[in-house]
């Protein structure tokens, strides 16, 4: 799987959430810094050749649709970030967000539940 720029993220999620889309479509639900839907059709073919989107032809017309699960893209992404910032240490992770105050005791409490019953 080969990585995306973060316009083609974007994409990406608007793909996922539309699950089937034309251009315009797309172009509709971007809601800062529009791109020119020329632009936008090159971006789309981007994640095409990179293996991220497929279409169905409608003469000219082109509708899109993710054949990369989001899940799978998110586990990807997230071992990615958890190697290159956290030294692939998932204690680094959970210490880094605690400290960040983004988690709560509750939050880590429940986490070790759902770990010890999995053990």
């Amino acid at each position: 799987m080969e990585k995306l720029t973060n316009k083609e993220e974007e994409i990406m999620h608007i793909l996922w959430k539309l699950e089937k889309a034309f251009v315009k479509d797309v172009l509709a639900e971007i809601k800062d810094d529009k791109p020119h839907y020329n632009t936008l059709s090159t971006i789309i073919r981007n994640l095409e050749d990179k293996g991220y989107v497929a279409y169905n032809a409608y003469g000219k017309t082109h509708q899109y649709y993710p054949i990369v699960k989001k899940e799978d893209y998110r586990k990807r992404f997230m071992n990615m970030a958890i190697d290159n910032y956290f030294n692939n240490s998932y204690k680094n992770v959970v210490s880094f967000f605690a400290k960040e105050e983004k988690i709560s005791v509750e939050d880590l409490k429940e986490i070790i539940k759902l770990i010890e019953k999995e053990a």
